[in-house]
């Protein structure tokens, strides 16, 4: 595997919260390289189209956490659940795009493809675990360190609701700049170019319309079922619970965000779950900013783009059919 191919995987597991959606008894799904992961509440697959042109299919059924287990049928805990089985599928979803990248670059160096020459296992873990230190020096330790130096320049700032205000403004900030700064490069681009397909074809299959190329590109890029929006209202939430934490000491108030991170997605969730089947809701309102975020994470994608995003759920919905299921769109 070269350096680049590394870095391309590194910058996409760094996405994934942003790509993934999390809602568990909606279609939803997830780009990855040169490919959409495409998910029903039973199974899931995924579609890459290799440099040949060839599209790569995988699938597979997956029970749903509540299923599976009755303690993630409670709120909060049926969250916490679900969005742990969604990084999962993810990262699985991402590591066979991957291995199509690797195939294509065997072929690319004049050697010949090998079905069984996979992505190492260490090349993901080592991705999975700099992803995760990434996010929470990026988003966690530098917004307080940021805001920390702040109060002692200005002591307005010295206060639970001042100081994790101006918290959560610079985490805000640090994202957008991020998101946008990421964009730039071709390759992320085009991961986004995939995303907005894969919006574009659930919208489609929600309207009711057969999906196939020409309805889905009638469709926006935006969804407010998107890991983009997700994390939106994660920050937000975040921002009023920092407010309740009694720790003064820098030491104290970063151990509380990494212990809080699962409890803060669990209610981001329900939030979410909330706002999509009350639209008109306050809480539907704060899934807004994410909507406008998306004009940098989603981009508008090629017909043959959404093809990729069509053959996926094409997929995901024959293997549902298979199972005796139907998709239910709350």
């Amino acid at each position: 595997m070269s350096l680049g191919l590394f870095a391309r995987l590194a910058a996409h597991t760094q996405l994934l919260p942003v790509l993934e959606s999390g809602e568990e008894t909606l279609v939803g799904g997830q780009a990855v390289m040169e490919g959409v992961m495409m998910r029903a509440p039973h199974s899931y697959c995924v579609a890459v189209r290799r440099k040949n042109g060839e599209v790569v299919t995988d699938r597979m059924p997956v029970p749903r956490m509540a299923e599976k287990y009755r303690l993630y049928r409670y709120p909060v805990l049926r969250g916490i659940g679900t969005l742990w089985q969604a990084m999962s599928l993810g990262v699985k979803a991402l590591q066979f795009s991957a291995n199509a990248a690797l195939q294509d670059e065997r072929a690319a160096a004049g050697q010949q493809p090998d079905a069984q020459k996979e992505l190492p296992g260490w090349a993901l873990a080592l991705n999975l675990l700099l992803s995760f230190g990434f996010f929470f020096f990026v988003y966690k330790v530098v917004p307080l360190y940021v805001v920390s130096r702040l109060e002692t320049i200005y002591p307005e700032l010295h206060g639970r609701v001042a100081f994790n205000l101006v918290d959560g403004i610079v985490r805000l900030l640090i994202f957008v700049a991020f998101m946008w700064a990421i964009s730039r490069w071709k390759d992320i681009r085009r991961v986004f170019e995939f995303h907005g397909a894969e919006h574009k074809v659930v919208f489609n299959f929600e309207s009711g319309k057969p999906v196939n190329v020409a309805n889905a590109q009638r469709f926006v890029t935006w969804h407010p079922r998107c890991g983009t929006s997700f994390l939106i209202v994660v920050m937000l939430v975040s921002m009023l619970a920092y407010m309740f934490i009694p720790f003064e000491s820098f030491f104290g108030k970063m151990m509380s965000r990494l212990a809080l991170i699962p409890v803060i997605a669990g209610l981001s969730y329900e939030m979410i779950r909330f706002a999509a089947k009350h639209p008109g809701s306050l809480l539907a309102a704060m899934t807004a900013p994410g909507l406008w975020l998306q004009r940098i994470t989603t981009q508008p994608p090629s017909d043959a783009q959404v093809e990729v995003a069509v053959l996926a759920l094409d997929g995901a919905m024959q293997l549902e059919q298979e199972q005796g299921g139907k998709p239910a769109i709350a």
